[in-house]
């Protein structure tokens, strides 16, 4: 059976391209270059800057969770803040008062997140557009005013928060908390990235890319539009409540202000800068909502959001198919 068979034709991928692939020793090459770049700061790095990378590789996840409902599956969505906040409390709250481990916690977060996004999906069934993208932006209005609420303070900690603590590296390992987070951070970043990479080049992610572009034709060839689109939902929460978590071991503290609006529209920033619909651009967009206010705060200290602004512009002008698309451009003159 066709690769292409089911699928608008400007997305297929013919079977005889799908089957040629990178040789085996370029892979080995690539992913021994990209040990040695993730490992690389461990070594050369002070605490605090390995901190603040820590951090862009979760807000890197963060945007990659929004790139797949947004990027891929063409779904506005503003909301993607209130995941990444129920992520994190879901990990602070079995951390600080049940005494779980991180990883014990995690695969709890995931699943929070998807059964919560595949429960938004179904709004997405009926709205579209910017009626969606209102619907998004209620949650994450809301989600903060839910975590302080009286009748679960006792769970949240209300306005004050919760407290965690770092854990230490196992087994004798010679590395600091700070240093143990940061491999934490990239092996199960490095993990979501490649499972996401995966579902986009199978036929699901080809689906999902139907259903952007040509939803009425993808309907017509038998796609359940409905299903792909609470999926892309479900999995879109999951990864993004999975950052979360990280997030909250990382900075130690949860609090429901730390998950205002703002944080969705980082999000949203990071996607459109890094580039839509691009796993690579995910990377870059997390670097630059972590990294770059930071740079508009050194220039300017008493207008920084100005600074961010004129930054964000010219970036936009400069690249308005974000940092992906210049990738591609520098790639296929390199191949020229």
């Amino acid at each position: 059976m066709s690769a292409s068979k089911g699928l608008p034709a400007d997305i297929a991928i013919p079977e005889s391209t799908a089957r040629v692939g990178t040789p085996a020793w370029q892979r080995a090459v690539w992913v021994v270059l990209g040990i040695a770049v993730a490992a690389a700061p461990i070594f050369v790095l002070e605490s605090f800057h390995l901190f603040q990378l820590t951090m862009a590789v979760i807000m890197a996840l963060a945007v990659l969770g929004l790139n797949i409902v947004t990027g891929y599956n063409g779904q506005i969505s503003l909301g993607h803040g209130a995941f990444f906040a129920v992520g994190a409390y879901c990990t602070a709250i079995f951390m600080s008062h049940y005494d779980w481990s991180f990883w014990a916690t995690l695969p709890i977060s995931a699943a929070v997140c998807a059964a919560l996004g595949f429960a938004i999906g179904f709004p997405a069934l009926r709205l579209a557009g910017h009626y969606l993208a209102l619907t998004t932006f209620s949650l994450a209005v809301a989600v903060p005013q839910i975590l302080k609420h009286k009748s679960i303070e006792d769970w949240t900690g209300g306005v004050q928060g919760l407290f965690l603590v770092k854990p230490d590296a196992p087994a004798g390992l010679p590395l600091s908390a700070d240093q143990w987070m940061y491999v934490v951070t990239v092996i199960v970043a490095g993990a979501c990235f490649l499972l996401v990479s995966n579902l986009i080049r199978s036929r699901i992610g080809r689906a999902l890319m139907a259903t952007r572009d040509h939803p009425t034709a993808a309907e017509a060839m038998g796609m359940d539009i409905g299903s792909l689109k609470t999926r892309a939902f479900a999995v879109s929460a999951m990864i993004t409540g999975i950052a979360g978590s990280l997030s909250a071991v990382a900075i130690e503290f949860v609090a429901p202000d730390s998950f205002s609006f703002g944080v969705s529209i980082s999000l949203f920033v990071g996607m459109v800068v890094g580039g839509v619909a691009s796993v690579l651009g995910s990377l870059f967009g997390g670097l630059f909502v972590l990294f770059v206010p930071n740079i508009a705060e050194a220039i300017s200290k008493a207008a920084p959001g100005v600074i961010y602004g004129v930054i964000l512009i010219a970036f936009l002008f400069l690249l308005p198919d974000g940092f992906a698309g210049l990738l591609r451009r520098v790639a296929a003159r390199l191949r020229r």
